[in-house]
Protein backbone atom coordinates (compact mmCIF):
# COMPACT_ATOMS: atom_id res chain seq x y z
CA UNK A 1 0.00 0.00 0.00
CA UNK A 2 1.30 3.12 -0.89
CA UNK A 3 -0.02 6.63 0.85
CA UNK A 4 1.17 10.09 -0.16
CA UNK A 5 2.57 12.30 2.69
CA UNK A 6 -0.41 14.69 1.84
CA UNK A 7 -3.11 12.29 3.40
CA UNK A 8 -3.38 13.93 6.58
CA UNK A 9 -4.04 17.57 4.93
CA UNK A 10 -6.98 14.67 2.84
CA UNK A 11 -8.02 13.68 5.99
CA UNK A 12 -8.03 17.12 7.87
CA UNK A 13 -10.61 18.32 4.85
CA UNK A 14 -12.83 15.23 4.39
CA UNK A 15 -12.93 14.68 8.22
CA UNK A 16 -14.80 17.89 8.87
CA UNK A 17 -17.62 16.61 5.82
CA UNK A 18 -16.44 18.85 3.30
CA UNK A 19 -15.34 17.79 -0.44
CA UNK A 20 -12.35 17.75 -2.12
CA UNK A 21 -13.38 19.29 -6.20
CA UNK A 22 -11.58 18.53 -9.36
CA UNK A 23 -13.20 22.24 -10.39
CA UNK A 24 -12.20 24.36 -6.98
CA UNK A 25 -10.35 27.36 -7.60
CA UNK A 26 -7.93 26.27 -5.05
CA UNK A 27 -4.76 25.13 -6.62
CA UNK A 28 -3.98 23.09 -3.33
CA UNK A 29 -7.50 21.55 -3.26
CA UNK A 30 -7.30 20.77 -7.26
CA UNK A 31 -3.90 18.76 -6.69
CA UNK A 32 -5.16 16.65 -4.11
CA UNK A 33 -8.31 15.82 -5.80
CA UNK A 34 -5.84 14.19 -8.77
CA UNK A 35 -3.26 12.76 -5.79
CA UNK A 36 -6.33 10.85 -4.00
CA UNK A 37 -7.77 10.17 -7.49
CA UNK A 38 -4.05 8.46 -8.30
CA UNK A 39 -3.97 6.89 -4.96
CA UNK A 40 -7.44 6.34 -4.49
CA UNK A 41 -7.26 2.38 -3.98
CA UNK A 42 -4.68 2.56 -1.54
CA UNK A 43 -6.27 5.36 0.44
CA UNK A 44 -9.61 3.78 0.18
CA UNK A 45 -8.42 0.77 2.04
CA UNK A 46 -6.42 3.38 4.34
CA UNK A 47 -9.03 4.85 5.69
CA UNK A 48 -11.48 2.18 5.96
CA UNK A 49 -8.97 0.73 8.48
CA UNK A 50 -9.53 3.77 10.71
CA UNK A 51 -13.46 3.58 9.88
CA UNK A 52 -13.72 6.48 7.18
CA UNK A 53 -14.86 5.20 3.90
CA UNK A 54 -13.36 7.31 0.91
CA UNK A 55 -16.05 7.57 -1.62
CA UNK A 56 -15.75 8.77 -5.10
CA UNK A 57 -18.27 10.85 -6.58
CA UNK A 58 -18.23 12.39 -9.92
CA UNK A 59 -15.32 14.73 -10.16
CA UNK A 60 -15.06 14.67 -6.12
CA UNK A 61 -14.54 12.83 -2.98
CA UNK A 62 -15.63 12.37 0.54
CA UNK A 63 -15.82 10.31 3.73
CA UNK A 64 -18.89 8.58 5.10
CA UNK A 65 -19.08 5.97 7.89
CA UNK A 66 -21.55 3.66 9.15
CA UNK A 67 -24.60 5.47 11.26
CA UNK A 68 -26.16 4.61 13.89
CA UNK A 69 -29.61 5.38 14.18
CA UNK A 70 -29.48 8.99 16.48
CA UNK A 71 -27.11 10.12 13.58
CA UNK A 72 -29.47 9.14 10.71
CA UNK A 73 -32.07 11.16 12.32
CA UNK A 74 -30.02 14.25 12.56
CA UNK A 75 -28.78 13.44 8.70
CA UNK A 76 -32.25 13.28 7.69
CA UNK A 77 -33.03 16.81 9.45
CA UNK A 78 -29.83 17.87 7.32
CA UNK A 79 -31.31 15.90 4.34
CA UNK A 80 -34.46 18.13 4.82
CA UNK A 81 -32.56 21.60 4.88
CA UNK A 82 -30.74 20.76 1.51
CA UNK A 83 -33.68 20.04 -0.29
CA UNK A 84 -35.22 22.95 0.59
CA UNK A 85 -32.03 24.57 -0.68
CA UNK A 86 -31.19 22.55 -3.21
CA UNK A 87 -35.43 23.41 -4.71
CA UNK A 88 -34.62 27.25 -4.37
CA UNK A 89 -31.18 26.75 -6.06
CA UNK A 90 -33.33 25.09 -9.02
CA UNK A 91 -35.96 27.72 -8.94
CA UNK A 92 -33.68 30.40 -9.34
CA UNK A 93 -32.39 28.83 -12.17
CA UNK A 94 -33.05 25.47 -13.25
CA UNK A 95 -29.30 25.02 -14.75
CA UNK A 96 -27.73 25.60 -11.17
CA UNK A 97 -25.35 23.05 -10.79
CA UNK A 98 -21.49 21.91 -11.34
CA UNK A 99 -19.76 25.21 -12.86
CA UNK A 100 -22.63 26.98 -12.20
CA UNK A 101 -21.69 31.06 -11.66
CA UNK A 102 -24.08 33.89 -10.07
CA UNK A 103 -23.84 36.79 -7.38
CA UNK A 104 -26.12 37.02 -4.61
CA UNK A 105 -27.56 40.11 -6.46
CA UNK A 106 -28.74 37.69 -9.77
CA UNK A 107 -31.35 35.99 -6.97
CA UNK A 108 -32.61 39.04 -5.65
CA UNK A 109 -33.10 40.64 -9.07
CA UNK A 110 -34.80 37.40 -9.96
CA UNK A 111 -37.14 37.64 -6.65
CA UNK A 112 -38.35 40.68 -7.71
CA UNK A 113 -39.82 39.08 -11.09
CA UNK A 114 -40.68 35.81 -9.57
CA UNK A 115 -43.54 34.85 -6.94
CA UNK A 116 -42.53 31.13 -6.69
CA UNK A 117 -38.70 32.21 -6.26
CA UNK A 118 -40.13 34.31 -3.37
CA UNK A 119 -42.34 31.82 -1.96
CA UNK A 120 -39.23 29.54 -1.73
CA UNK A 121 -37.05 31.98 -0.02
CA UNK A 122 -39.61 32.30 2.65
CA UNK A 123 -39.81 28.91 3.18
CA UNK A 124 -35.79 28.95 3.69
CA UNK A 125 -35.84 31.48 6.96
CA UNK A 126 -36.22 28.42 9.05
CA UNK A 127 -32.72 27.87 8.55
CA UNK A 128 -31.60 31.45 7.95
CA UNK A 129 -30.90 31.49 11.85
CA UNK A 130 -33.43 33.85 12.78
CA UNK A 131 -32.73 36.36 9.36
CA UNK A 132 -35.69 38.32 8.16
CA UNK A 133 -34.32 40.34 5.18
CA UNK A 134 -34.05 38.53 1.96
CA UNK A 135 -30.37 39.80 1.36
CA UNK A 136 -29.65 37.88 5.19
CA UNK A 137 -31.46 34.81 4.09
CA UNK A 138 -29.66 34.35 1.32
CA UNK A 139 -26.16 35.48 2.60
CA UNK A 140 -26.88 32.71 5.25
CA UNK A 141 -27.82 30.21 2.59
CA UNK A 142 -24.45 30.97 0.71
CA UNK A 143 -22.72 30.72 4.17
CA UNK A 144 -24.26 27.07 4.38
CA UNK A 145 -23.39 26.40 0.81
CA UNK A 146 -19.62 27.43 0.97
CA UNK A 147 -19.22 25.89 4.49
CA UNK A 148 -20.06 22.62 3.40
CA UNK A 149 -18.15 23.22 0.34
CA UNK A 150 -20.82 22.91 -2.02
CA UNK A 151 -20.19 26.34 -3.56
CA UNK A 152 -17.12 29.09 -3.39
CA UNK A 153 -16.53 32.30 -4.05
CA UNK A 154 -14.53 32.53 -7.38
CA UNK A 155 -14.26 36.60 -7.51
CA UNK A 156 -14.39 38.56 -3.99
CA UNK A 157 -14.31 41.58 -5.96
CA UNK A 158 -17.76 40.81 -8.08
CA UNK A 159 -19.04 38.60 -5.31
CA UNK A 160 -19.50 35.86 -7.49
CA UNK A 161 -19.63 32.13 -6.42
CA UNK A 162 -19.34 29.07 -8.32
CA UNK A 163 -20.82 25.97 -7.89
CA UNK A 164 -18.70 22.92 -7.07
CA UNK A 165 -18.15 19.23 -8.50
CA UNK A 166 -19.53 18.65 -5.11
CA UNK A 167 -23.01 19.92 -5.53
CA UNK A 168 -23.78 16.97 -7.88
CA UNK A 169 -24.14 15.03 -4.36
CA UNK A 170 -27.22 16.87 -3.41
CA UNK A 171 -28.89 16.55 -6.76
CA UNK A 172 -28.06 12.79 -6.28
CA UNK A 173 -29.11 12.87 -2.51
CA UNK A 174 -32.76 13.87 -3.69
CA UNK A 175 -32.65 11.70 -6.99
CA UNK A 176 -32.39 9.26 -4.36
CA UNK A 177 -35.58 9.49 -2.74
CA UNK A 178 -37.50 6.97 -4.15
CA UNK A 179 -41.29 7.42 -2.52
CA UNK A 180 -43.51 4.51 -3.96
CA UNK A 181 -46.93 4.74 -5.91
CA UNK A 182 -49.42 3.66 -3.07
CA UNK A 183 -47.65 5.78 -0.18
CA UNK A 184 -47.16 8.90 -2.83
CA UNK A 185 -51.80 9.72 -1.30
CA UNK A 186 -50.95 9.00 1.84
CA UNK A 187 -48.01 12.05 2.42
CA UNK A 188 -49.92 15.08 3.35
CA UNK A 189 -49.45 18.71 1.48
Amino acid sequence: MQIPKQTSETFETLSKGQFICSNSSSDSTRRLYDLIDEYYDDLHEYFQGINFILERGDEYFYFSRAESKVDLERKIEAAFKWIDILDFLKTFDNSFGSGFRFTPSDILVKLNIDAELKTKLDGLKKHGGGKERYDEIIEKVLDLLTKDNFIEIENIISNTYKALASFDYLENLVMAINIPEEVKNEIPE
